[in-house]
C-alpha cells in the first residue's frame, strides 16, 4: 500500500511540445507579440480554471468551505 502512494520519477506527464520548442529554439529571439502573449495568457487561464474545477470535484468539502469564505469576503467588502 505504501508503494502505491509513492510517486515514480517517470510518472509526470510530458510537457506540451510547443512549450519546450519555444524555449530551446535559438531562431526565436525576437520579443513576443501582443497576440502571442494574449494567447499564452488565455491558455494559462483556461488550464487554471480547469484545475480549480477538478479540485472542487475531488474535494467537495474543502471546495464548499472555500466558497463560504469567498462569500463572507464579498459580504464584508465595502464598495
Amino acid at each position: 500500500m505504501a508503494d502505491r502512494d509513492r510517486r515514480q520519477p517517470d510518472s509526470r506527464p510530458d510537457p506540451p511540445a510547443g512549450r519546450t520548442q519555444a524555449r530551446t529554439d535559438p531562431a526565436r529571439e525576437a520579443p513576443e507579440t501582443d497576440a502571442e502573449r494574449r494567447h499564452r495568457r488565455a491558455q494559462f487561464l483556461r488550464e487554471l480554471n480547469e484545475a480549480r474545477e477538478l479540485r472542487d470535484r475531488v474535494q467537495p468539502r474543502r471546495a464548499r468551505a472555500a466558497r463560504m469564505r469567498q462569500q463572507l469576503r464579498m459580504r464584508t467588502f465595502r464598495w
